[in-house]
């Protein structure tokens, strides 16, 4: 009697930890049930893949969808809209909304919020504070907590604790990987007059590199002493790579796709205040040493740190002007791009994109296509020529960095615990995110 399955992807090529095959995939009940020759099993629905890739499921880690508080730039179910499009079917999203996610009922509210509405699974930073440090070992285990995430410099949003006492109090009481926004605050105060009205490319003048150095140089002492691990998001200059390569047993680290791809003056030249990110985009020599701690296996993930605002705020004359811009919809296209121009290979970008935010935030039955798993697919044209514009942006603010760039690689397709959400371009499914599930300490 033969197999079968609610969903067979017949004739794909599949690339997972083990390298690279051509191979059917079955589907039952949301998780991946087989893997080989199909040809002789049903199913509910065959889908052809021949000429198409198949990754596990692109799981972005570092996402601001600005819901509640301010979802005239974005909200949950815009900001996943936008992920599905381009590929991704996991979000890890931040705390710093309005109110703030500090709290149990602000968790469990964001939670309530994103499931059925959301469009990809999905999992919530928890904000470390001064307030709620005594909590953080309960916060980080509460259903659809992605874990504890603490701003040591200031950017969009009222957390922040500057402070080595203040970090230490959160540190000495987690068990799940903590992550941080690693820029000292002192520093930022002391230079703030180096911003120069209207010109954006002074925002890496006073967001120099001593400013994220020394604060990461701070938290890794903190955590040794503490004996807890951490996880630096986006990374931006050679000297923190550098650093961060000597203390890998603790610290784990984040590369973004615009730290890897655009680069002052030009970037600032031609993007002006669109640009502007905390932290800065910086020169082609930090973002040559980026690709050398991606190439030597210091980063361990890519996030998009998408963090949408209207054009109107980012029109505002800087430093008026918001730090931030959409991502989460141009990760996989733009580092596709970079495959194809032989930056990296296919297998580390999955490593990059699944199998690294799997491993470091033990996340539970994703990141792998492996038999039991969920069956989170992202199905890629590795051939396919596509220019980037921004009427194919679906955030709520509708535009993108990458207007007019034409890249080599494309998402196909987007499959959620099976259901096939994105095709072609289309939303094929309703929403059916659901929070993901962690293997908590």
């Amino acid at each position: 009697m033969p197999q079968t399955f609610d969903r067979i992807f017949r004739h794909g090529e599949i690339v997972n930890q083990d390298g690279r095959h051509r191979s059917d995939l079955g589907v039952r009940a949301g998780r991946i049930a087989a893997i080989g020759d199909l040809s002789r099993a049903d199913a509910g629905e065959v889908v052809d893949c021949t000429g198409l890739t198949i990754l596990p499921g692109i799981i972005d880690s570092q996402v601001h969808f600005r819901e509640p508080g301010q979802t005239q730039k974005e909200d949950l179910e815009t900001g996943s809209l936008a992920a599905v499009m381009g590929g991704v079917t996991a979000v890890f999203e931040m705390p710093n909304t309005d109110p703030l996610t500090t709290s149990p009922e602000a968790l469990a509210d964001k939670v309530g919020r994103g499931r059925g509405r959301m469009h990809c699974d999905f999992a919530f930073w928890v904000g470390g504070t001064r307030e709620n440090a005594v909590d953080v070992a309960e916060l980080e285990r509460l259903p659809g907590a992605a874990g504890i995430k603490v701003f040591m410099g200031s950017s969009t949003g009222s957390l922040l604790v500057e402070d080595d006492d203040g970090v230490r109090e959160i540190l000495k009481r987690t068990r799940r990987r903590a992550a941080f926004h690693s820029e000292d605050e002192f520093r930022l105060r002391e230079r703030r007059d180096l911003r120069v009205p209207g010109d954006a490319s002074s925002h890496p003048v006073w967001r120099d590199v001593e400013t994220a150095l020394r604060s990461t140089r701070r938290l890794v002492a903190i955590a040794e002493a503490a004996g807890a691990p951490i996880h630096v998001l986006h990374i931006s200059t050679a000297e923190e790579m550098a650093f961060l390569a000597d203390h890998k047993a603790l610290a784990t680290c984040e590369a973004t796709p615009h730290h890897l791809t655009l680069a002052g003056p030009e970037a600032y030249e031609k993007l002006g205040t669109l640009v502007q990110m905390n932290p800065p985009v910086r020169d082609a020599a930090h973002r040559a040493a980026l690709w050398r701690g991606l190439e030597q296996g210091v980063v361990d993930v890519l996030g998009s740190d998408h963090a949408p605002h209207t054009l109107e705020e980012k029109a505002k004359p800087y430093p008026a002007s918001p730090s931030g811009m959409t991502g989460v919809q141009t990760l996989v296209p733009i580092m596709l791009d970079h495959v194809n121009a032989g930056r990296l290979t296919l297998e580390r970008f999955v490593d990059l994109s699944s199998h690294g935010p799997n491993r470091i935030f033990g996340i539970a039955g994703k990141g792998r296509i492996a038999v039991g798993y969920d069956a989170d697919l992202t199905i890629v044209d590795m051939k396919r020529r596509q220019t980037i514009r921004n009427d194919w942006i679906a955030s709520r603010c509708g535009w993108t960095p990458y207007d007019g760039l034409t890249v080599t690689g494309w998402p196909i397709g987007t499959i959620v615990r099976g259901a096939r959400v994105m095709w072609e371009g289309a939303l094929d499914e309703k929403a059916r995110g659901e929070p993901v599930r962690f293997w908590t300490a």
